[in-house]
């Protein structure tokens, strides 16, 4: 596979995911907390599956255990800088404002998921085409996310899905870095993997996973959650 079909598959993944969340946001504008909260347990069942029984015993099996460990830290630690630097909103504060602090939150996760599809295809087409997947599915919610409050502040439908089809744009050029990486050696391969697989178990586990507690009080969450693993668990080893 090229390095040019590579980098569409990732750029796909990322705005289709967030853009049919925008679109699918204008026609069931009325989304209760419980199915939202679903939504999103399914989104962090996926996100961990793939996380864990795929991306990072690949990391570990190329570049080492120790270096795969040091890759997740970083990569946490540097996904949680740019989340204390981005400001958390109530709607009473503004819908417009909220959508749009939430897209730049979006977009900027999206880069190392960009990350881990680039340097996934460069050890498998199948590892590759699998998070790529796992991210399209997981930037679905996302999209409805960014799109549920702008539309309630009154934003046009067509500025609505620009912006939610922005936000997956930095899954790109995280796919274009890792295939330029991937060129360099296979335990930088292995290094970009942990570094994706830290920055998606933080928003996994510090962002998606209490928000969607949050939402929705009762147990779908957790319902969800259970599904996105075994959703998960099918897609890494049957697909």
């Amino acid at each position: 596979m090229s390095n040019f079909e590579i980098l569409m598959i990732g750029a796909f993944a990322g705005v289709a995911g967030t853009g049919l969340g925008g679109v699918f946001a204008y026609f069931f504008k009325n989304l209760t907390p419980k199915f939202f909260s679903g939504i999103m347990g399914i989104t962090a069942g996926l996100m961990l599956s793939v996380v864990m029984f795929d991306l990072l015993p690949h990391s570990f099996e190329i570049s080492g255990m120790p270096i795969g460990v040091i890759g997740v830290i970083i990569g946490a630690f540097l996904i949680s800088l740019f989340d204390s630097h981005i400001e958390k909103t109530k709607f009473n504060k503004g819908f417009i404002r909220e959508g749009l602090l939430l897209g730049i939150a979006i977009a900027l996760h999206n880069f190392p998921e960009g990350l881990a599809v680039g340097s996934g295809f460069m050890v498998s087409s199948s590892l590759g085409i699998d998070i790529a997947l796992v991210i399209a599915l997981h930037d679905f919610p996302e999209g409805v996310a960014v799109a549920v409050p702008l539309s309630a502040g009154g934003v046009s439908p067509c500025k609505v899905l620009l912006c939610t089809f922005l936000t997956g744009l930095p899954t790109a050029l995280g796919t274009f870095i890792g295939i330029l990486s991937g060129g360099i050696s296979n335990t930088f391969i292995g290094l970009n993997l942990a570094l994706a697989g830290g920055a998606m178990l933080y928003v996994t586990c510090g962002e998606i996973i209490p928000e969607a507690r949050d939402i929705y009080r009762g147990k779908i969450s957790i319902l969800g959650m259970i599904l996105g693993v075994i959703g998960g668990i099918i897609i890494t080893r049957y697909l």
